[in-house]
């Protein structure tokens, strides 16, 4: 049995969500063009054999470790991370609590960039590189670049780190997701499986529709309006045919509330409409969703409400 922890860290917008969604095959994190989309830490947790596990996205088969056609056993447990910031706020800096707690327990680093950027915060990055913990970097976006500004930050990389094995890719094309898979198959630890086999994440359903919401937010409100929100689900009621769920939005001014509203309650009615669509997919079952919107002044620089919404980070 092969198993361990798959990191997965990086400046904000790089594309760490939509690279960790591909490995894992499933749409755990939630993803916009916007940056600091993620907040938490979110595990998505992959189990296979190697003789019969395909990478994600891809049609090639994963390779046999074994060389007697029977495989070995695996588990993958990644993890994705917030983006890697100067914290403005105390917000942020338990934000970095959660990239600190993961460079922590990494059986596995995956440090993805993109090309023409650099790790915004130097300590984090003097970490990795002085770390002894195997590091794939990934050049994530290269579909939106030339050979030659992908090649120059190969080298670029490779000199900077030169323990880390860089890899070009292109997660939303599936570029090279594949052979990502095998490079972390291959430094995989022998180990006994962490979870049950058929579990896919650590964090429950409540987690994955308040992130549900919060995205669209995201995607339907500008400026300072998305990141002084936050979501909470006040009940979630399982019945026969139908789920009823209610969530509280969280945000730190009246003029933020009337917003989230919209004139005539349309903008809060539009989001809650989007969001019950893509928690339907993801549950499989209809639901009724309830929107609620509360004050809450200063909330991302209050330790009380930041423990509150579950950021308080692991010891």
């Amino acid at each position: 049995m092969k198993s361990g922890f798959v990191n997965i860290i990086g400046n904000p917008n790089v594309g760490k969500s939509t690279l960790m969604n591909a490995l894992v095959g499933e749409r755990l994190s939630i993803i916009t063009s916007k940056a600091q989309t993620t907040r938490k830490r979110v595990m998505g947790i992959v189990n296979g054999n190697t003789a019969l596990r395909r990478p994600a996205g891809s049609d090639i088969q994963a390779p046999d470790t074994m060389g007697d056609g029977k495989g070995v056993d695996f588990q993958i447990v990644y993890t994705d991370t917030p983006g890697i910031v100067n914290p403005a706020n105390q917000l942020h800096r338990q934000m970095l609590g959660f990239i600190d707690t993961a460079l922590q327990d990494a059986d596995l680093f995956i440090l993805v960039t993109e090309v023409g950027e650099r790790l915004k915060n130097e300590h984090i990055l003097r970490r990795v590189i002085d770390s002894d913990t195997p590091l794939l970097l990934i050049i994530n976006k290269i579909d939106l670049s030339d050979q030659a500004r992908i090649a120059e930050r190969i080298a670029y990389w490779q000199e900077q780190i030169p323990r880390a094995v860089v890899v070009p890719c292109s997660a939303t094309e599936g570029f090279n997701v594949d052979k990502i898979f095998d490079l972390i198959l291959e430094r995989l630890p022998e180990h006994p499986a962490y979870f049950p086999q058929d579990e896919l994440t650590d964090r429950s359903m409540r987690f994955f529709v308040s992130e549900i919401v919060r995205e669209k937010i995201l995607l339907y409100y500008q400026k300072e309006i998305p990141y002084s929100c936050e979501v909470v689900v006040e009940s979630y009621e399982e019945k026969d045919g139908i789920d009823n769920i209610s969530c509280l939005i969280y945000v730190e001014r009246e003029s933020q509330k009337a917003i989230l509203i919209g004139h005539q309650g349309k903008a809060i009615k539009k989001l809650g409409i989007e969001a019950r669509k893509d928690i339907e997919d993801f549950t499989g079952k209809r639901c009724f969703l309830s929107l609620h919107i509360k004050v809450l002044k200063d909330w991302r620089n209050s330790d009380r409400a930041l423990k509150s919404f579950g950021y308080a980070t692991e010891d």
